[in-house]
C-alpha cells in the first residue's frame, strides 16, 4: 500500500449559500490523498500500474465546477468520481477549503475532509 497526494488544486468556482456567492464566485482549493497499492508501478516504472495524477486533477477540476450550495457536496461529489474512475484506488481523502468565506467576520478559510 502507498499513498499518493495531489495538493492545492485551484478552482474558480460558485459555491455556496448566498446569492452573491453564486453570482461572484471564488477560488476553491482541493486537496486529495489516495490510498492505493503502489508496489506494481514501483517495480515497472510504467504509468498504467498507478493512479495518474493528470486524471485525478480533471476529475477534481470537472466536479468543482458543478456549482453546490455546501461544500461538503462538492467533496462528496469529487470522492465518488474519483472512486468510481480510477478504481485502483482503495481510500480516498478529499478536502476542500474555501478561502475568505463570507461569514461576517475575520476568518482565513473554511474546509471539509472527508474520507471515502
Amino acid at each position: 500500500m502507498g499513498i499518493i497526494r495531489v495538493t492545492g488544486i485551484r478552482v474558480q468556482s460558485n459555491h455556496g449559500c448566498m446569492e452573491e456567492e453564486m453570482l461572484i464566485g471564488q477560488e476553491f482549493i482541493v486537496n486529495i490523498e489516495l490510498t492505493t497499492d503502489l508496489g506494481p508501478s514501483m517495480v515497472s516504472d510504467d504509468l498504467k500500474d498507478t493512479v495518474d495524477y493528470v486524471a485525478v486533477h480533471d476529475i477534481v477540476f470537472r466536479e468543482t465546477k458543478q456549482r453546490s450550495k455546501l461544500i461538503e457536496h462538492v467533496a462528496h461529489r469529487i470522492g465518488t468520481a474519483l472512486k468510481k474512475e480510477l478504481p485502483q484506488i482503495e481510500q480516498v481523502k478529499i478536502e476542500v477549503v474555501k478561502p475568505a468565506p463570507p461569514i461576517g467576520g475575520d476568518v482565513a478559510s473554511v474546509a471539509v475532509e472527508i474520507v471515502l
